[in-house]
């Protein structure tokens, strides 16, 4: 039964893009002996029994004994090992969740972890920790900006373990800079409750929403004289693969000047990264469309040489923002996790102005092979 319940909550939220796009979030239910936590990768809104990898808690928590290598590299290859090796017999087609280490210790039946944009606007922001304070109490934790993985799993067990000796409980609720929240409780309506009351406080305290209300998407228009067109043309070819563009009112602010689009100009959570790239190319242009054409080329090419990998997304002055990518379905989901980006940025207006990650922390998710991995899982 509680497997069924676990599919259940996994297709509430991953059914709802205010809650978690892609293949971002993850889900779980444990008992004494075992834990069933998302594949990685895999979406919640298309959850089914099979989708979860059932696993050993007695060899998880064997983890907790073993001393690791310092380089981060090594460190999270020998991790991802030794959570590889706790999977149960019949699960060895499976890949388990990277984050299967922190569910098993948050000591509740099911955890949910999401990453919904107006929680991100508290967390990537200059005064989260401070409002989160201020409108959730002492009953949650704030663990700051830290790379996910063995790392991330190790500052929630210290963070835990001081808060439960201080207040005598399990902390339910699990608040994470540029990250996202995890969930905590016994029963799914237990985690249903929690999340609509964070919702609930947070969006009390959003001054301006995101109007989206005149958005559109398209990758063919043959009312824009060629303009818009030949720049799909153009990044389709430097992608090898396909573009699509999208435009309104929220986007035509930021694509005024490259002040204006300083809030959108780097990444603020893992999953940003993963599907729409950490550096988003602002490119200016001129209304003649072979000199456009050049400036797009150029700064495409200074940007490939600076960071080593191709934009997915590419701001043009005046116009609105493109997605490159090498197949339609990639390119989309850059689309969609770039208009959640917006969503964080202009929420973070009410909280101090945005967060960005840090570039060490950007570095390590664009070259760990787990979010690589979790990446060809979501766009095949």
């Amino acid at each position: 039964m509680s497997i069924e319940l676990l599919v259940e909550i996994s297709r509430y939220y991953g059914g709802n893009p205010e809650f978690v796009l892609a293949g971002g979030g993850n889900t779980s239910w444990k008992d004494g002996e075992a834990l069933y936590v998302k594949g990685s990768g895999m979406s919640l809104a298309d959850a089914a029994p099979g989708s979860f990898v059932k696993m050993d808690r007695k060899t998880l928590a064997l983890i907790w004994d073993k001393t690791y290598p310092e380089s981060s590299a090594e460190r999270e290859s020998a991790v991802l090992a030794d959570m590889m090796a706790a999977r149960k017999p019949g699960e060895e087609q499976k890949r388990p969740s990277v984050e299967a280490l922190l569910h098993d210790i948050i000591p509740f039946a099911f955890v949910a972890h999401l990453h919904p944009a107006l929680v991100n606007g508290l967390c990537c922001s200059v005064q989260g920790e401070a409002t989160m304070r201020e409108i959730l109490g002492e009953k949650v934790i704030w663990i700051e900006s830290i790379n996910p993985g063995y790392v991330l799993a190790n500052a929630v067990k210290t963070a835990m373990d001081e808060y439960s000796a201080k207040t005598g409980r399990a902390p339910g609720i699990i608040f994470m800079q540029n990250h996202g929240l995890f969930v905590g409780d016994d029963s799914v309506d237990g985690i249903k409750e929690k999340y609509c009351e964070i919702m609930d406080k947070i969006g009390a305290c959003i001054k301006r929403w995101p109007d989206f209300s005149d958005e559109e998407r398209f990758t063919v228009n043959e009312n824009d004289n060629g303009k818009i067109s030949e720049i799909i043309k153009t990044l389709s070819e430097l992608a090898d693969g396909t573009a699509t563009f999208m435009r309104g009112n929220e986007i035509s602010k930021l694509v005024k000047d490259r002040t204006s689009f300083a809030p959108v100009s780097s990444a603020f959570t893992p999953d940003h990264i993963v599907y729409a790239g950490s550096d988003p190319l602002y490119v200016e242009v001129s209304n003649n469309v072979d000199i456009q054409k050049a400036a797009l080329l150029e700064t495409w090419k200074d940007h490939v040489q600076k960071t080593g990998i191709n934009p997915k997304i590419i701001a043009v002055q005046g116009i609105g923002v493109f997605a490159a990518a090498a197949t339609e379905k990639a390119a989309n989901l850059a689309l969609e996790l770039f208009r959640d980006t917006i969503k964080v940025a202009v929420y973070t207006e009410s909280f101090g102005g945005p967060l960005f990650m840090t570039q060490d922390k950007i570095d390590f998710i664009n070259n760990w092979e787990v979010e690589r991995f979790r990446t060809s899982v979501a766009i095949t």
